[in-house]
């Protein structure tokens, strides 16, 4: 059977990124599911690659998340807007014959199974490698490809708390055992996947061939965390706060109702002087309460109110922030996602883009982060149905339509098009 005629990839203000991309000319299996690895193939898709997502029959999980509408998850619209998809059901031989072959066309495999499913499958590194030698192999993992650790199942939230994420939380917090609301363990290692695989294709350049790149997700959050120096020291720094650390920058109320944090902990040494210094009031720096670091400690709460006091002086956050400036401590107002994708900012900066769900109805997504002086960069389509492009990315393997109609009719592949509405 024929696919339904498909929209033209993209809103038309996309329309003129296929020419000049980072990575035209790189294609990118993506056998990954649900954020770390496509989050790294929306990067990709974003610097030009031509992604192929590869889909089992039952679906991405993140398609029956919500907020939905017109069968359409907006979490899924998010990582995979730009990819096309191909859907196979990987537990008949054919279907892996199938992809081996597509691999053989390849840059790139992405993947993020738990060590030796694929290789089960007959699409491990060594399989896909003889097939194709110049192939980066790229898997994303919670805890490595070997070790005592490898077969444990792991979503971001178990990463977080192995990785002394969520213990930092909670003593920053002082109580509560509430989880982080962000996937970040996800996210960051789907970033340093992403490096890794940059990194490969240069090398491969110069030694004609590809590897196997082992991304653990445990790694890539120790890696982000910029305080495991500290919590890994012998070093006493006694009650002084530990340098460059965020937990200690304080919020503070606006006349006008809003809220707005400064980059500096006012039990610090050094921001203590600047905030005397901004408010006018160098006696502060003499007062027993706060002269000493252990003083500020353990008054922080009236330090703090006395600070508030003198925010609530000044008419709304711009002028809360002109103030700061002369001392050059920078601050930021308390947004909602939804108020900073509305803000002059955003607009001016392109930061937020629309692709189409299935019914042509606008989602609004972030795009990509990155501006280029000699490149177009971004959203490069919308979200793809499953199997939307079965017949033409097999077709540009040679297969004809009374093929594609037998491995449908088979169910080595499989498709779910929009419902007519």
């Amino acid at each position: 059977m024929s696919e339904p005629a498909s929209e033209p990839d993209g809103a038309a203000d996309r329309a003129q990124r296929s020419a000049d991309r980072p990575l035209d000319g790189i294609r990118v299996l993506d056998l990954s599911r649900v954020l770390a690895g496509p989050h790294c193939g929306r990067a990709l898709a974003d610097l030009g690659a031509d992604v192929i997502k590869v889909e089992p029959p039952v679906g991405d999980l993140t398609r029956f998340a919500h907020p939905r509408r017109n069968s359409t998850a907006f979490y899924f619209a998010q990582q995979n807007a730009g990819k096309r998809n191909v859907s196979l059901d990987l537990a008949r031989p054919e279907a892996t014959e199938l992809l081996l072959r597509l691999a053989a066309t390849a840059d790139v495999l992405l993947e993020n199974f738990r060590p030796g499913v694929l290789d089960r499958l007959g699409l491990g590194y060594d399989a896909v490698a003889a097939a194709n030698p110049r192939l980066v192999y790229a898997s994303i993992t919670g805890y490595g490809q070997d070790g005592p650790w490898s077969q444990r199942r792991a979503y971001a939230v178990v990463i977080h708390a192995e990785m002394g994420m969520t213990k930092g939380s909670l003593d920053h917090r002082g109580g509560g055992d509430v989880n982080e609301p962000y996937s970040h363990a996800d996210v960051y290692a789907g970033l340093e996947c992403l490096s890794g695989i940059l990194a490969a294709l240069y090398q491969r350049e110069r030694t004609g061939r590809g590897q196997h790149l082992d991304v653990a997700m445990a790694s890539s959050l120790l890696s982000v965390n910029e305080h495991v120096q500290a919590e890994l020291s012998d070093v006493d720094i006694g009650d002084e706060p530990a340098s460059l650390g965020p937990g200690g920058a304080p919020i503070f109320p606006t006349a006008e109702g809003r809220r707005v944090t400064v980059s500096g902990d006012p039990v610090a040494s050094h921001s203590f002087r600047l905030y005397c210094r901004v408010m006018g009031r160098p006696e502060l720096e003499e007062d027993p309460r706060f002269a000493e670091v252990s003083a500020r400690r353990a008054n922080r709460a009236e330090l703090l109110e006395l600070i508030a006091g003198w925010v609530l002086t000044f008419p709304d956050a711009n002028a809360v922030e002109a103030a700061f400036a002369t001392v050059r401590l920078p601050v930021g107002v308390v947004r909602s996602v939804a108020e900073v994708a509305d803000s002059e900012w955003a607009a001016h900066r392109g930061a937020i883009a629309e692709v189409a769900d299935a019914a042509g109805q606008p989602i609004r997504i972030p795009d990509a982060p990155w501006r280029f002086s000699g490149a177009e960069v971004g959203v490069a389509g919308d979200p793809a149905w499953r199997g939307e492009h079965n017949r033409s990315v097999f077709g540009e393997l040679g297969l004809d339509d009374a093929e594609l109609d037998r491995l449908e009719a088979d169910g080595v592949l499989s498709s779910r098009p929009p419902r007519a509405r």
